[in-house]
């Protein structure tokens, strides 16, 4: 499974690579610490809803720390989305610690 750092994605954003970002945690998660223009599909939705990830564009998908979304993409690959998909390491608490540390700890 590709992998990405926070700080290797903020370096790629900043430099204006057109890059999705999927949160893959619940609701009340991502409305208490997201990273600013991520796109919401709840981990027990991303397959139903995989239509809404745009194939053309390479795809970080991200959770708390890293595990939901790893799930995610190896449930997106058996049902047979063909986009580029990473896994964000560390999640959003990498990002907090990492890169924005306003972001909120939970």
């Amino acid at each position: 499974m590709k992998e990405i750092t926070a700080t290797e994605l903020k370096a790629r954003l900043d430099a204006g690579d057109d890059i999705q970002i999927i949160d893959v945690r619940e609701p009340d998660e991502y409305a208490f610490a997201k990273i600013e223009g991520s796109k919401l599909i709840p981990l027990g939705e991303v397959v139903a809803r995989m239509n809404e990830i745009d194939t053309t564009r390479e795809t970080v998908m991200q959770c708390k720390s890293g595990g939901r979304s790893g799930r995610a993409i190896e449930a997106l690959e058996a049902a047979g989305f063909t986009g580029s998909l990473a896994n964000l390491v560390g999640g959003i608490t990498a990002w907090s610690n990492d890169v924005d540390p306003s972001i909120p700890k939970y």
